[in-house]
């Protein structure tokens, strides 16, 4: 591996040209094919297995052009103060823009809010519902313009008007927090390189980077029914990767010109030894992305394959763009020690290597990761207890974990939506805003009349509810839709347990009837969605863990230091949980992190934490550790080489860890919550994973083990392939690599 990367960095460096021309194409490629595909929404949602999909698929059938999962909307109107919407102007006003609104080409129904009995019992809140034929995610945008129209015209009438539901999604908005951890990200490039130049280039490759993945998701939006989310996670995790393996393989080139080696091996040995680490980090990540398929939740599939995607493409630019950049500037990247003249360099690196001896046999001070290093070995049980019961302190609110999805009541309360969905409980009660539609299956019931009369009156038995209206059955009279108000809101414990009762009884009734109850609509949705997500999580950790471990064996060639890596992982991303539940559910920091609604955390979030984070904690783990390995293959002392890998990777891990949470942090100022809540729980969790985990426990726990760490069972060692992420190949290979035809040896590799 080291040697046919070290020939791609030598190939890279010395055809640069090439290289650079072949980015630039890619990017232009996915630019046009951005710029002229069609315009897509949201993508379609659907949950393949779940009780609410089959219901929505048997309305299809049942039901043929009742568009059972079409968008649906709210207008919410009411009186001014003194007045009632029964006032003969106010009825006028409401029914113009009924009229209005069923002049919309994808609408299917609209209800009159004075036929309906939609007017709540003060007589100051109406409502009209709109019914489309396309689901909310399909929605063209003329659709939602006509609707937000006619809701200003009855505004401008006198009335207040506010409009919920699915069919006016709003688009998330980042803000400018996400300029400012570009900022910072760029703050610390600097910092740690000081030169301006070698911190451009892994802000300018990662943003290539996500250029051209962003754009080519975009590109194939409308295609593969990718939405907007698809490509807010994809440009995340991209851009803080693709700056994290630049900085990695820029920060080892600079190493080994202070070693004293001429710039194109340098660039050759960079790619070798930084660059297998890249790209073994790089497919733990894609490991965890790609592996949320087994959820089988096609959006959160898509989501993932399209940021694995994006990752890839990452691994590929530090390994080919970076070394031709570096051709490019020449003499102008400075060993690591000097400094460019623009930030008061000009002095010559007073060691060869950092923290080290000096090139001339002078020792040099020990910088800050030497120093830590050597603490934590000397004293590595303190600081092991430390991390753990701190991670452990914070994980406790974890324990409180209450999962749920997002609705209207989520929203911020400058939103129509959240407006709408304050006024409806306001006039109509909480679980208004989330009713139950219940399907009643009888095709094989002898009597399907009387199944739909018992299902009702067993359904306003129950507890929690408020309404059941009358059964309404299709055509042939074989089906029927019930609809059930509860008297809590939608993303109550309350309503789900609701929703299981109303199940749990259909058992019952189709025993007595032979017909099938199922329950749908948004809530019931959210909720098996919420249960999915749940029964997945077990499967998704095992396979994923699973698979890294094994792919860390191959990389160390250990059994307890993989072991110990997977265990830090979860304690990082159980501690990073507890301080999501801790901000989002129960509301600490919530004004600084401008959460208007506490509530459940969304039911995604442990999932998807759990694939992410574990991806971008090997990256510290491979980064940091395949130092170590690398000082003790070449024969220095376990506890020593835990030192040399502090020395070598602490500043750059360091870095790289506080561009990646400058990064995550951007997306905490999204006015999305999903987004909002990811960006908060990734920064987190690499907080906790790169300082508590990787810079603490990892050093402690490897001083503990000594060379017991890096044991293997012979039949082991002779079964895996030799990677070589060392670089061990690379002490006689770069040597004897002097001829200008290395394009001949990366043929023949």
């Amino acid at each position: 591996m080291a040697t046919f990367l070290y020939k791609i960095g030598r190939l890279a460096f010395r055809r640069r040209h090439y290289v650079a021309l072949m980015w630039v194409a890619l990017l232009t490629l996915a630019g046009v094919g951005a710029a002229s595909a069609p315009a897509a929404g949201n993508s379609s949602f659907s949950i393949p297995g779940t009780e609410a999909q089959k219901a929505f698929d048997l309305l299809e059938q049942r039901f043929p052009g009742m568009s059972a999962d079409g968008a649906t909307a709210r207008v919410v109107f009411k009186a001014p103060s003194g007045e009632k919407m029964t006032g003969k102007a106010n009825k006028a006003t409401v029914r113009d823009t009924v009229k209005e609104l069923r002049s919309g080409s994808e609408v299917t129904s609209v209800a009159d809010p004075y036929t309906a009995h939609a007017v709540s019992k003060d007589g100051t809140i109406a409502y009209a519902s709109v019914k489309y034929e396309v689901s909310g995610m399909e929605l063209e945008d003329a659709s939602r313009d006509a609707l937000k129209a006619a809701a200003q015209d009855a505004r401008d009438a006198g009335l207040t008007v506010e409009v919920g539901g699915d069919a006016l999604t709003a688009a998330p908005e980042t803000g400018s927090s996400e300029i400012i951890g570009i900022a910072v990200a760029a703050v610390v490039l600097v910092i740690t390189f000081g030169s301006l130049l070698a911190a451009g280039f892994p802000l300018l490759t990662a943003l290539i980077g996500v250029g051209i993945g962003v754009s080519t998701i975009t590109a194939l939006a409308s295609a593969l029914d990718l939405g907007t989310t698809t490509s807010t996670l994809a440009s995340m995790i991209g851009l803080a990767v693709g700056i994290d393996y630049a900085l990695f393989i820029v920060s080892r080139y600079r190493s080994e010109l202070a070693e004293g080696r001429e710039r194109e091996e340098a660039a050759g040995r960079a790619v070798g030894t930084a660059g297998s680490a890249v790209v073994f980090a790089g497919l733990t990540v894609l490991i965890a992305l790609v592996g949320l398929s087994v959820v089988n939740i096609p959006m959160l599939t898509k989501m993932g394959v399209a940021a694995a995607g994006t990752v890839a493409i990452a691994v590929l630019i530090a390994l080919t763009l970076i070394p031709a950049l570096l051709g490019y500037a020449g003499r102008r990247i400075k060993p690591t020690g000097e400094k460019s003249r623009l930030l008061g360099g000009g002095r010559k690196a007073k060691a060869g290597k950092p923290g080290g001896h000096g090139s001339h046999g002078k020792q040099t001070r020990p910088n800050m990761g030497t120093r830590w290093a050597s603490f934590v070995v000397r004293r590595p049980v303190a600081v092991l207890l430390l991390g753990v019961i701190g991670l452990g302190a914070a994980a406790v609110p974890a324990a409180s974990l209450e999962l749920g999805l997002p609705d209207d009541g989520a929203q911020p309360t400058s939103t129509t939506q959240r407006r709408a969905y304050d006024l409806l409980s306001e006039g109509f009660g909480p679980g208004f805003n989330g009713p139950l539609m219940v399907v009643v299956d009888a095709k094989d019931s002898a009597h399907p009349k009387a199944a739909f009369t018992e299902v009702g009156d067993e359904i306003k038995g129950l507890k929690d509810v408020v309404t059941v209206t009358p059964a309404v059955p299709n055509k042939a009279g074989d089906t029927a839709t019930i609809t059930v108000v509860p008297n809590s809101k939608p993303s109550s414990t309350t309503t789900e347990d609701l929703v299981h009762a109303i199940r749990g009884k259909g058992a019952d009734i189709t025993s007595a009837t032979d017909a099938k109850v199922l329950v749908t609509g948004s809530t019931a949705m959210n909720i098996d969605v919420s249960q999915r997500l749940n029964d997945a999580l077990l499967p998704y950790l095992a396979l994923v863990v699973g698979l890294a471990f094994l792919l860390l064996i191959v990389v160390f060639r250990s059994v307890l230091v993989p072991l110990k890596a997977a265990l830090g992982f979860l304690l990082s991303v159980m501690a990073a949980l507890g301080a999501v539940v801790a901000v989002f559910q129960w509301g600490w920091l919530s004004n600084l992190m401008n959460v208007e609604q506490t509530g459940p955390v969304m039911s995604m979030m442990p999932i998807f934490m759990v694939g992410v984070v574990f991806g971008l904690a090997m990256d510290y783990e491979v980064f940091l550790v395949t130092r170590m390995r690398e000082a003790y293959v070449h024969g220095e002392k376990p506890s020593q080489a835990v030192v040399t890998g502090f020395r070598h990777g602490a500043r750059v891990v360091t870095a790289a860890a506080v561009i990646m949470i400058a990064v995550f942090s951007g997306f905490i100022g999204s006015s999305e919550s999903m987004i909002k809540m990811i960006g908060f729980g990734l920064a987190v969790a690499v907080f906790f994973d790169a300082f508590i985990v990787r810079m603490a426990i990892v050093p402690a726990v490897l001083a503990l083990l000594g060379r017991r760490a890096w044991w293997l069972p012979r039949w082991l060692d002779r079964a895996l392939p030799n990677v070589d992420v060392e670089g061990e190949g690379l002490r006689t290979a770069g040597d004897r690599h002097a001829d200008p035809d290395g394009e001949r040896e990366l043929v023949r590799a």
